[in-house]
């Protein structure tokens, strides 16, 4: 079986966020880079577990962007991918992202594509929607649980009020969340072995960007905290009312 992860990297929690070139631009500068956690947590991981069950099974890891990118690609190799392929192409839009994709799986002929739901800078959650449409493959999104039964696979997703469970025939595109695995550290072996990992970079397909980014804005600063005397419910009730606007 052959497994497609996709990975990207994203700005570290703990990052302070600023914009350049009139807030088109986010300011990456002194960012930490990490791997997005819902690929590397839940996609990668649980691909690494079918591996461990199966030896017959190959992860090949891909991400479009540029050359900054390889030192997570890396650490994502250090995991337990067996290659890794990144699209020079630097874009933040969706369809461009997944057509790229989507060419290198054609290519490959996977039977499995791995996302993460979402990346947590932009959280747009279109990524593996995308790419399922161009492979015309089912794709099921928000999995919790994988697993495999012969040619089929059974997924569970969370619904409101309860959970769902669908079973597919391979292949398929699945987006991972919380449950599908348990994040895990490199170590030293997997860290030295990550080195010498074959890491491909391929040129982008002719593809056309359908979106772009005309602005960012921070959110409002804080304000200050109001204490409210205990003796003076009054007071809270005024706030809560004129400030808060929850009643």
């Amino acid at each position: 079986m052959k497994i497609l992860v996709c990975v990207t990297k994203t700005p570290d929690t703990t990052a302070k966020i600023a914009f350049t070139d009139n807030n088109t631009k986010f300011a990456g500068d002194g960012v930490q880079w990490i791997i997005n956690p819902y690929d590397e947590w839940y996609a990668l991981v649980r691909a690494i577990e079918l591996k461990e069950a199966d030896a017959a099974t190959v992860i090949h890891l891909i991400t479009v962007g540029g050359a900054d990118a390889e030192p997570i690609i890396r650490k994502a190799l250090a995991l337990g991918g067996d290659e890794a392929i990144r699209v020079n192409a630097d874009s933040h839009d969706s369809f461009y992202i997944a057509s790229q994709i989507a060419e290198v799986a054609k290519a490959g002929g996977y039977d499995l594509v791995f996302t993460g739901k979402e990346t947590i800078d932009y959280n747009g959650s279109s990524i593996g929607g995308m790419v399922a449409e161009l492979l015309d493959m089912p794709y099921v999104s928000l999995a919790t649980k994988f697993t495999l039964n012969g040619s089929n696979a059974v997924i569970e997703r969370e619904v409101d009020g309860g959970e769902e469970t669908n079973q597919v025939a391979l292949p398929v595109v699945v987006s991972c969340q919380k449950g599908m695995a348990e994040q895990r550290i490199p170590n030293m072996k997997g860290i030295m072995g990550a080195r010498t990992k074959p890491l491909k970079v391929v040129e982008p397909a002719v593809a056309e960007a359908l979106t772009s980014i005309t602005s960012f804005d921070l959110p409002p600063a804080k304000a200050g905290v109001k204490l409210v005397s205990a003796d003076n419910p009054e007071e809270l009730v005024r706030l809560l009312h004129e400030e808060a606007k929850v009643f």
